[in-house]
């Protein structure tokens, strides 16, 4: 984000639920003359399967491949194999973590904010899911985590695409897009795609918000407005680190159940339950923006999958970068506006249930005076 944390090693955070072809894209990092040295951090190495031949050396943690690349194993906490990992810099040149294909990658994605020492050295830079062509229509009726896989995702990977018809693609991608239209969506065979057009994206594809065409989001932004009622037993507990302070909480408690009288839709239907809403303004007020992005993560961050956005405060010659996961927010500044760039505040926010004409208004009420 600040250019002071340009030398950071990218993480990429792999995502995509069973049977999506994720194995089929690690194999293919680990193998492959593709120039670039990335260490991949899995949970069980056997689950990859590489060919003993491809090994150079092999300890207990890392498995060095013929290609420069490295394989970890998750053997316990993240935090510490990345630690390790670290201790070995200058021998890769980028991260990716894989997650389970089952699992919400927001706590992955949460461990390069949360951890002093992990952030100092590494920077969170994209999410990337796999998502099978052929079987994610049913996936999205029957479970959330392949909804939420989708809607943390900046890069998309349409994989077994030869699989289905080009009208059930067409259902599929548009089936995507109603949950995030933000992510860049590739069609693929057996992942093959080259590798940089997936990996080392850059902060979280940030710039592609200001890119969207208008009346694109406007067909995009459907607003679900919903309110927790008196007896929704939400966890509305709060964590944020943001504008460059050293300050962090984390009371998130995700195991929670709606009562009886909450109106949530839980995603069994055929509807899908996560949207998006993208808002535009000028110059904004920094201390009323930070006070409304602290209130809205304490009252609405149970629910909120993904933000981000491009900020312009008044008086502040740079660009504000924002991103949130969660219940965790973290800002800093990006660069010196340029002069022939026009100045204005962009923010997005993915998630499920959220009270998108509550947001706006809010937003709005930021505007510099």
């Amino acid at each position: 984000m600040s250019e002071a944390a340009d030398s950071r090693i990218p993480v990429t955070v792999l995502t995509g639920y069973l049977g999506a072809g994720k194995t089929t894209l690690l194999n293919r990092i680990l193998s492959e003359n593709h120039g670039t040295r990335y260490a991949v951090i899995v949970n069980e190495f056997g689950e990859i399967g590489i060919d003993n031949d491809l090994l150079v050396e092999s300890d207990e943690e890392v498995y060095e491949m013929n290609n420069g690349c490295i394989c970890c194993t998750v053997r316990g906490d993240l935090i510490r194999t990345v630690e390790n990992l670290m201790k070995r810099k200058g021998a890769f040149d980028a991260i990716i973590v894989e997650t389970t294909g089952v699992a919400d990658p927001a706590p992955v994605a949460q461990t390069f904010f949360m951890d002093d020492d992990v952030r100092a050295a590494a920077k969170l830079d994209a999410v990337v899911a796999v998502v099978d062509a052929r079987h994610v229509q049913q996936r999205l009726k029957d479970t959330e985590e392949a909804e939420d896989q989708i809607a943390f995702s900046d890069v998309i990977l349409l994989n077994k695409t030869d699989l289905v018809s080009a009208e059930e693609l067409a259902g599929v991608e548009a089936a995507i897009r109603k949950i995030n239209p933000y992510a860049k969506i590739h069609h693929t065979e057996r992942c093959q795609i080259a590798i940089n057009d997936v990996l080392d994206r850059g902060a979280f594809e940030l710039e592609r918000i200001l890119d969207l065409d208008p009346e694109f989001l406007k067909k995009a932004e459907h607003a679900h407005d919903h309110e927790c009622g008196p007896d929704c037993d939400h966890d509305h507990d709060h964590g944020h680190h943001h504008h460059g302070h050293d300050h962090k909480h984390d009371h998130s408690h995700p195991d929670h159940e709606c009562g009886p009288d909450c109106d949530h839709d839980h995603g069994q239907e055929d509807t899908h339950s996560v949207k998006s809403f993208s808002f535009t303004a000028g110059d904004l007020n920094a201390n009323v923006f930070f006070d409304w992005i602290n209130q809205v993560t304490q009252i609405q961050g149970p629910n909120i999958l993904r933000m981000k956005g491009i900020l312009s405060f008044k008086d502040d010659p740079q660009r504000y970068v924002v991103q949130g996961i969660h219940m965790i927010v973290e800002g800093d500044h990006q660069r010196d506006w340029k002069e022939d760039e026009k100045r204005e505040s962009r923010i997005v926010f993915i998630g499920r249930e959220l009270d998108g004409a509550a947001l706006k208004t809010a937003f709005e009420a930021c505007v510099a005076e």
